[in-house]
């Protein structure tokens, strides 16, 4: 099928194009070889994501360690993959954004009392599936820090990569073939089972392997056809991403475009969001309003994203934040998810600077930790570091923060849609730039702040003034009501119809 399949959405692309997309590919095969016979998968209650969510984990029914409790050391019990009330979640530990979707999946659907199973590439590792993903994780990872740490590469090499060879038709159809490693991973599962999607691989692999019903979720805010996948119905986020999204705008790549993507193919979903937090907002909106009026630390919340791009900014707000923190009118809360490397380079700031923290690198304790921050007043201050080696508790730990805090520093990933008021600094390629655009606009985030200067003065305004806040805080209610971050509930009503 990957064969023949030269013409995405029935638009054709110039022949140097299709011969690039294939070549690639075949220069793939050299490092991970031939493609390996299907997996044969079963299911597992594993990690702290079953224990939230009662998510399944599919893993290989030889492989004795993924069948193995890291607490206890002993063989988990496993269970044969069940079609009934049940839904395949689909993505890859690939950066936190797209476990996060996973996450927030998992949660609607534990809300509307499904049975998940989760399938991660990533996690067949000692298989070409997952050594393919992880070279290329390894050359996106150095060179997003790269990005952040040397001008001019960004700005005429990385913001080029991450938007203009990822935007056009050729994108989707590379995809596409190099999905054909992936397959194996899917071939035994009942094709009954509707399957979402939180990465194009995934999307693909499950088209080429049958399953009947495919669901890809695109979080780009900028239309990329790199997250197109021909054959599943593809959900969005924003109207404005949505109108790209149907009408390929901008995607052509040799001959014009003909043909847009079927109506019935792309739905308008909202922001992909957990239940734990949507179900929440106007407490949470609330407590934040209270907090504001008794003159408690405003509380901010820091996360490092997958690649770990941010420790050098991270460490220059920190400073600068520094005589808010002695103060008590300010407090950082910084999610280091699981770089320890990325922690050891803010270590080395935070102690030249001479700013006290506390360190939280115990899953259990940090659950704690934050169920007890609203208990009393005032019982958070200074600044506080989360590290964790668990991947789901590295990525959670930030969900689980965003309840408690006042504002969200972050880069605009898939973060930008998350309802907490949020402080957008530089992004990490290109297409980030429309998740800033995104929250701006629709009042609960700033514009995008990409110098020292006007990053320090935002600060100084959102610490000492109430104003942005408040209007943050009004807009995320108002967007509640209207619906705009139910977006989990509505992909996962979409599966299961």
């Amino acid at each position: 099928m990957e064969k023949k399949y030269t013409k995405p959405f029935g638009n054709s692309i110039s022949a140097s194009s299709c011969f690039f997309s294939s070549f690639s590919v075949k220069f793939c095969s050299l490092f991970f070889g031939k493609k390996e016979k299907p997996f044969d998968l079963v299911a597992i209650p594993k990690g702290q994501v079953y224990k939230d969510f009662n998510v399944w984990t599919l893993v290989r029914r030889d492989d004795e360690k993924a069948m193995t409790d890291p607490e206890t050391g002993k063989k988990l019990k496993y269970e044969e993959i069940n079609p009934k009330k049940s839904i395949i979640i689909g993505t890859i530990r690939m950066g936190f954004g797209h476990w996060r979707i996973a996450i927030a999946l998992a949660s609607a659907a534990h809300k509307l009392g499904l049975k998940s199973y989760l399938l991660d590439l990533m996690s067949f590792t000692d298989t070409s599936v997952a050594k393919s993903i992880k070279f290329l994780e390894g050359y996106y990872n150095g060179f997003s820090r790269l990005s952040q740490n040397w001008k001019w590469f960004n700005e005429h090499i990385w913001e080029k990569i991450t938007s203009k060879t990822s935007l056009t038709l050729d994108s989707s159809l590379q995809q596409r073939l190099l999905s054909s490693f992936f397959v194996p991973a899917f071939k035994n599962i009942p094709s009954e089972i509707p399957l979402v999607a939180a990465h194009p691989w995934v999307g693909h692999a499950a088209v080429l392997s049958g399953t009947k019903k495919v669901i890809t979720m695109i979080p780009d805010n900028l239309p990329l056809a790199f997250w197109l996948v021909e054959g599943s119905i593809h959900t969005i986020q924003s109207p404005s991403a949505y109108m790209g999204y149907r009408t390929l705008i901008n995607m052509e790549k040799g001959p014009a475009i003909e043909k847009c993507i079927p109506k019935e193919d792309i739905i308008l979903a909202g922001h992909y969001i957990d239940y734990e937090l949507t179900s929440n907002i106007a407490k949470d909106c609330k407590a934040r309003i209270k907090r504001m009026n008794d003159g408690q630390p405003r509380r901010l919340l820091l996360t490092m994203g997958g690649a770990g791009a941010q420790a050098l900014k991270f460490a220059d707000i920190a400073k600068y934040c520094k005589k808010y923190i002695e103060e008590k009118k300010a407090s950082l809360l910084i999610n280091m998810g699981d770089h320890k490397g990325r922690w050891e380079i803010l270590k080395e700031h935070l102690d030249k600077d001479n700013i006290k923290y506390t360190m939280h690198d115990d899953w259990k304790k940090t659950q704690k930790f934050i169920s007890e921050m609203d208990e009393k007043e005032n019982s958070v201050t200074g600044v506080h570091i989360f590290l964790h080696s668990d991947f789901y508790g590295a990525v959670y730990a930030t969900n689980l923060l965003m309840r408690h805090c006042d504002i969200m520093i972050t880069k605009p990933s898939e973060l930008s849609f998350y309802p907490i008021p949020k402080l957008f600094i530089q992004r990490v390629g290109r297409h980030e730039a429309w998740g800033a655009i995104r929250g701006s606009e629709i009042g609960d985030g700033t514009k995008e702040v990409t110098t020292p200067d006007i990053l320090h003065r935002v600060l100084k305004t959102i610490i000492e003034d109430d104003d942005l806040l408040k209007m943050n805080i009004d807009f995320i209610e108002l967007n509640s009501k209207a619906k705009i971050y139910d977006g989990a509930l509505e992909v996962v009503r979409i599966a299961t119809n």
